[in-house]
């Protein structure tokens, strides 16, 4: 089924990004690193927006390849441009700190009626489930995680945000329209295809900057 964009209606459904909207960021981690490496700012990211579709990022999120191959494929790829950096240096960066505010605000919306879906792009761990499958946090996250209608992983879908197959599985998975949705995430590149199909979109600079455009959606106080 392909969901094209639609006129404004009530919104029935929140969709969520996990990583940089209910965890911290990994950007700061990444900077981090390349601080500590010698390494240009951003030089992570700027690996992982070449070749979007194919790199060993979009492969591991899509699970075409494992950690091993994710380890090899990225060192690759930042040999091709010019640095030194495996791929599983990179996943011992990924872990970011669970907001509180939002996980209060997820309960908010729930609790308000609103179906609920988190749609993340990640890497399978030993039975599917987020990178942070290995986590100490793991009884934690899944308590967060169990607040969701549905989870939808681009490791186990065999798609990934940004594609548009991604967010109509989304949609699927709770019975909605896409403009019946407001979905927040970090990245812009995200949130352009969903607003094309219809949905409100947030991009998550800050905790509160994004509750605050939330609640003027859809008329509550969160957080």
């Amino acid at each position: 089924m392909t969901l094209s964009a639609q006129p404004e209606a009530q919104v029935r459904a929140v969709f969520w990004d996990f990583g940089g909207v209910v965890l911290t960021s990994p950007f700061e981690a990444f900077n981090r690193f390349e601080r500590e490496r010698g390494l240009p700012p951003d030089t992570i990211r700027t690996i992982n927006a070449t070749n979007p579709d194919d790199n060993a990022w979009a492969r591991f999120e899509r699970s075409d390849i494992d950690a091993a191959g994710f380890d090899a494929a990225f060192a690759a790829d930042a040999q091709r441009a010019g640095h030194s950096i495996r791929g599983a240096e990179v996943l011992a960066l990924l872990r970011g700190d669970i907001r509180p505010e939002m996980v209060r605000a997820l309960d908010q919306v729930r609790a308000a009626g609103y179906l609920m879906a988190c749609l993340t792009n990640n890497m399978s761990g030993g039975d599917g489930r987020t990178d942070s499958t290995v986590d100490p946090r793991q009884n934690e996250i899944n308590a967060v995680m169990a607040r969701f209608h549905a989870v939808i992983e681009s490791s186990k879908v065999g798609v990934r945000k940004p594609e548009t197959r991604f967010y109509e599985i989304a949609c699927e998975s709770v019975g909605v329209a896409p403009n019946e949705c407001v979905f927040l995430d970090d990245l812009g590149i995200n949130l352009k295809p969903a607003a094309a199909m219809g949905m409100r979109t947030i991009k998550v600079v800050s905790a509160r900057q994004a509750l605050d455009e939330l609640s003027s959606i859809l008329g509550l106080t969160l957080g």
